[in-house]
């Protein structure tokens, strides 16, 4: 009897990197794969990845200097350690593959890995690749890709767009929305979990679990036409950054059942089951959700960095799944205008949510583990 697959994954630092790490794992998990993860002891995946069951191995954290600087003379040193690290990890799990996401931890296990002749396959979530994932792609067995527009490529190997490994409540949702029926039984449990009416157009509103100050400002000023058009809305504002809205409501004389504000809700999928329309910035799993789950959406990519929340809209809104409307020009005109003739447009808002369905990729997490097997070595083949 052959071995069971042993797979080493490495990401860590924010949900964008932890999230498919823990839907990967999952999926290797149902396929008879042994899994272990890298990471810090002080990002996101040192809470979740425990609480997962998954055995978490630490490597320091060592970040990539893009300018001259006294941390940039540190590398080396720190690079070193974290490299013996990731190393030991390997070792200790005696893993067949490496999985990358990018981020602090994702370099020490390229490079260590690279040394035990391991082979590496990267997973990139955004259109605009990082550095981790650039430098590892030189010596990749396979890149992954998110989105098909993506310029990154094995220099060695295979480039193949897999799509987001999605979370599972998520991946549950989109399975349920492939029937009519489903997709109601869903809508209207999550109408009743969160104290709504299935049968409104709803608007849902997000900034991610920080917020957006200029979403929550520009759909608060809007909130008296966005009820008149007939909508509800859940409007999720970010920790702490409620009080503000609901003030503005309470002023304009919009509070109510029918806007509804939250600063966080921990089940992302009921919203989602819910919404007719989606008012977002445009992360990559932001946008790969979206797609999978066939919502339209208005995206509004976060205005600093390096534009990668542009690109990564971009295939959607191409294909009619969405618009894109920079942050400079959301205001509450424009949601009182536009955003409120949508809601007003069932046909056009199925329109744009088929459209999203068709660029969206629902079985990003089987794609992945597929190639994953792919690349598996016996001791005998590698260097």
């Amino acid at each position: 009897m052959a071995e069971p697959l042993r797979v080493l994954l490495a990401g860590g630092g924010t949900a964008g990197h932890v999230n498919p790490l823990l839907a990967t794992a999952v999926a290797l998990r149902e396929e008879g794969a042994e899994v272990a993860a890298l990471g810090t002891a002080e990002g996101l995946e040192a809470e979740l990845v425990p609480a997962a069951g998954i055995a978490l191995h630490h490597v320091p954290r060592v970040p990539l200097p893009r300018r001259p600087s006294l941390d940039l003379l540190r590398l080396p040193g720190r690079l070193r350690h974290a490299v013996r690290s990731a190393g030991q990890a390997m070792d200790d799990l005696r893993a067949d593959v490496v999985v990358g996401y990018g981020g602090y931890v994702a370099v020490p296990a390229y490079r260590a890995a690279k040394r035990r002749g391991l082979p590496v396959v990267i997973h990139e979530q955004n259109a605009r690749p990082g550095i981790a994932n650039r430098l590892g792609a030189r010596h990749a067995a396979v890149v992954a890709l998110t989105f098909a527009s993506t310029p990154l490529a094995a220099k060695h190997g295979r480039t193949r767009t897999t799509g987001l490994p999605l979370r599972g409540p998520v991946a549950a949702l989109a399975a349920d929305r492939t029937t009519a029926e489903g997709g109601r039984r869903r809508r209207e449990q999550a109408a009743a979990a969160l104290g709504l009416d299935a049968q409104r157009p709803t608007l849902l509103i997000t900034g991610g679990s920080l917020g957006a100050q200029r979403i929550n400002e520009a759909a608060a000023g809007a909130a008296v036409e966005l009820l008149a058009a007939g909508a509800q809305v859940l409007h999720l504002t970010g920790r702490g950054k409620d009080e503000a809205v609901r003030r503005r409501l309470s002023d304009a004389g919009a509070a109510g059942e029918r806007y509804q504000v939250r600063d966080y809700l921990g089940d992302m999928d009921q919203a989602y089951a819910l919404a007719d329309l989606v008012l977002c910035r445009s992360g990559a799993g932001t946008v790969a959700e979206l797609a999978a789950l066939g919502l339209p959406a208005i995206y509004v990519p976060l205005p600093i960095g390096n534009g990668e929340q542009r690109l990564n809209a971009a295939d959607v809104v191409a294909a009619g799944g969405g618009r894109l409307v920079a942050d400079a020009h959301l205001d509450a005109e424009y949601v009182a205008s536009e955003i409120a003739a949508l809601l007003a447009q069932p046909a056009r808002l199925q329109e744009m949510g088929e459209a999203a369905a068709r660029s969206g990729v629902t079985d990003g997490a089987q794609r992945l583990v597929e190639l994953i097997a792919g690349v598996r070595q016996t001791p005998g083949e590698r260097a």
